[in-house]
């Protein structure tokens, strides 16, 4: 997700619990070119979700996704969530939150998604160990300020919270954006942050659209991390002349259409442990669904 817009969408429904739903036998699943069905991160739909929860499922299982990462509840109830769910033939995995959310609400989240059945809670963003020594309270500082000694906290806290996690009955994953690739002292975080976590306790799911414009290799990833990262972002980018910043990455792009090359990384990718894959597409030049429409038939039609 969008690094600004995330955060604030994730504070705007800090009450909401996120989806998931046990997988229905005979729903029509799109495979991708390594052999899973296409999901799609709900973040994509954020604007239409609130006005219209169980008919936009619909419509994006209408355009071929089969599985749906959550990010967002608009305080529906398990009840409600499943039936959404069940009518549009998705299932629904994996579930984002922040770590401060993580930890301020545990429980709550905990039983939620265990009764719908999801199998990954991922931490979507992780946080400073101490806020007080930011600046101001901008978003542009909190991504820019995170020091090493923050992550090793960070890798921490990710290794008490699976521990949580898997005693919970699920898996506990964190999800990367740029600034996990930008070196300190010769260190890249995303690669510490592998290091001090447990893999029994700690899965990655691995953003490529923010691995490339952070500056990293996915392919890379993919062969030397196999057995740590299990699900993946998908996202393109459109061509711009203007450099990328942790705080301001490219503007989206439909898949296909934009600067990412996913050959390299599809291959790397049926080689490695992946169990899930969502598309996301963060803003839009066209009508919502009709870009989704785009990026579905692009993993539908996918060639070596």
């Amino acid at each position: 997700m969008s690094l600004v817009t995330r955060r604030e969408f994730l504070e705007s429904t800090s009450a909401a619990l996120l989806c998931g739903s046990a997988f229905l036998g005979g729903a029509k699943l799109h495979a991708s070119p390594f052999g899973l069905p296409i999901g799609l991160q709900l973040y994509s739909v954020r604007d239409l979700l609130p006005k219209d929860y169980a008919g936009t499922l619909k419509q994006v299982a209408a355009l071929g996704y089969g599985e749906v990462e959550a990010a967002g509840y608009w305080e529906h109830s398990v009840q409600e969530v499943r039936a959404a769910l069940d009518a549009s033939g998705l299932r629904c995995p994996s579930a984002h939150y922040d770590l401060d959310e993580l930890k301020a609400n545990f429980e709550k989240i905990a039983a939620f998604n265990n009764e719908l059945g999801v199998t990954y809670i991922v931490c979507s963003f992780p946080m400073i160990k101490d806020p007080s020594r930011l600046k101001d309270d901008s978003f542009s500082t909190l991504v820019q300020s995170f020091t090493l000694e923050d992550w090793r906290w960070n890798a921490d806290q990710f290794n008490k919270m699976g521990e949580k996690v898997k005693a919970a009955g699920m898996k506990f994953g964190y999800h990367n954006h740029t600034m996990e690739f930008r070196a300190q002292n010769g260190i890249l975080p995303f690669e510490e942050l592998l290091r001090l976590t447990d893999p029994s306790l700690v899965t990655i799911e691995m953003d490529c659209g923010w691995v490339m414009v952070g500056g990293g290799d996915a392919v890379d990833y993919l062969h030397r991390y196999s057995s740590r990262i299990s699900m993946l972002h998908v996202k393109d980018f459109k061509r711009t002349d203007k450099p990328a910043s942790v705080v301001e990455p490219p503007p989206s792009a439909e898949l296909g259409t934009g600067t990412a090359n996913y050959h390299p990384i599809f291959q790397a990718a049926r080689t490695a442990n992946i169990k899930h894959y969502f598309v996301e597409q963060e803003s839009f030049n066209m009508p919502v669904l009709e870009a989704l429409k785009i990026d579905a038939n692009y993993m539908k039609t996918f060639k070596e």
